[in-house]
């Protein structure tokens, strides 16, 4: 454990924050293949009710949930990643205490 574990875990956080901003932003390419599929699912089905003269508003729904599923799943990603950097900078702490304190005795 050290400065390369920390470093990994800040290049996953930049990297997930990244796509929590996409995912704001409307961008798909962030999603799973799963989240992709029934985005498009429901983006085929608004299509079809507007070419129907039907209304969308339940194809709008299922991807404003899809939406925002996709940002509460990043978000969990991205705390799960924080409180693991934590872990290891307080292990790291500890572990540099301990060298500190054998020296003098």
């Amino acid at each position: 454990m050290g400065n390369s574990d920390i470093r990994r875990l800040d290049r996953a956080i930049e990297k997930t924050r990244k796509k929590l901003e996409a995912v704001r932003r409307g961008e798909w390419w962030p999603l799973t293949a799963r989240e992709r599929l029934a985005m498009s699912r429901a983006l085929a089905s608004g299509a079809h009710n507007a070419h129907r003269d039907r209304s969308t508003s339940g194809a709008e729904n299922r991807m404003n949930s899809l939406g925002s599923s996709v940002e509460m799943r990043l978000t969990a990603e991205l705390t799960a990643l924080h409180g693991e950097r934590q872990r290891l900078i307080t292990e790291a702490a500890r572990a540099k205490a301990e060298r500190k304190s054998s020296r003098w005795f």
